[in-house]
């Protein structure tokens, strides 16, 4: 028995110059096709993280006796975890972004393919943003702590620590919003590395309202996560190996890939005096060998039950 009703019966179909449905409805809708599907998609980010785990555990179980091996094994693992991670992100990328413009993806082809393509231009990113990540948690442990023991000798000066903290979160916000769009627009564009970035510094400015709502949604939901986790910490590490981050993720593209489609993709298309590939329209400017009968077709009923059919052999 199906779980949300029949699937014997048809409704009258979609017709094809329907109106939208608002975005809020689009997402859960979309969502709600595509959930076991990221699922998925948060299992292959989960696997991403392997050299990253691997390094943890070279320092926890090798760390004391096995020096040398263990130093070795970290660097190599955190090096790979590295150079990987911005083509992995891009990789889930292109998909969550089929997903949001509803066209076919076939998972682990697109991952490999996108992976693969996007490698020279998603690299370089993801080691920006890692080197920035490993810049403003440096920070935020070390500030602090000079704060607090400037306080404690009373010899003040702890003033120009908080501008510090305060600038380094700053640019942790600015560097995340800019990294909604990084990923992006490599996997929608042919722009060259340095106007992907130039271009994803201004998206974060000239949607500011969106990316505020877009960041205040994914902290709300990963900080949710983070602190159930704090108290029940097994069941968590199960539920975050196949849910919350994929979510997050298809929130962000959903938001933020009309953006580009404004002021990126759309813009180049009417320089060319072109119409974007992406955008719907119902002329053809042709005759159509079949016409579109959606939301026009009767109803199709399901047979009631102890009633023979025909068979056909």
């Amino acid at each position: 028995m199906p779980l949300f009703g029949s699937y014997e019966s048809a409704g009258s179909g979609i017709a094809k110059d329907s109106a939208q449905k608002k975005p809020f409805f689009r997402f859960f809708e979309i969502l709600g096709r595509k959930f076991w599907k990221l699922i998925e998609v948060n299992m292959m980010l989960s696997v991403s993280l392997i050299p990253l785990i691997a390094a943890v555990l070279s320092v926890i179980y090798l760390g004391e006796n096995h020096t040398t091996l263990a130093l070795i094994l970290t660097v190599v693992m955190l090096l790979v975890f590295a150079v990987t991670f911005g083509p992995n992100l891009a990789a889930i990328t292109k998909i969550l972004r089929c997903f949001t413009l509803e066209k076919p993806c076939f998972l682990m082809d697109t991952y490999g393919k996108t992976f693969a393509g996007s490698f020279k231009q998603a690299c370089p990113l993801g080691l920006i943003d890692l080197l920035v990540v490993s810049s403003v948690a440096s920070g935020f442990y070390v500030y602090p702590r000079i704060i607090e023991a400037l306080k404690t000798a009373g010899q003040g000066g702890e003033g120009f620590y908080y501008v510090l903290f305060i600038v380094t979160l700053s640019l942790a916000i600015g560097v995340l919003i800019m990294s909604f769009y990084g990923y992006l627009m490599i996997v929608s564009t042919d722009l060259s590395f340095k106007h992907i970035l130039k271009n994803s510094l201004a998206l974060s400015i000239l949607a500011l309202k969106t990316n505020l709502i877009t960041l205040v949604l994914s902290a709300v939901i990963m900080g949710i996560f983070v602190g159930l986790t704090l108290y029940f910490p097994f069941v968590m590490m199960i539920v975050w190996f196949f849910f919350p981050t994929a979510f997050v993720g298809f929130l962000i593209v959903f938001n933020c890939y009309p953006v580009i489609q404004k002021y990126v993709i759309n813009p180049y298309y009417a320089q060319r005096g072109e119409v974007s590939p992406e955008m719907q329209f119902s002329e053809t400017g042709g005759e159509n060998l079949f016409e579109d009968q959606g939301g026009r077709e009767a109803p199709i009923e399901p047979k009631k039950k102890g009633k023979k059919g025909k068979i056909v052999s």
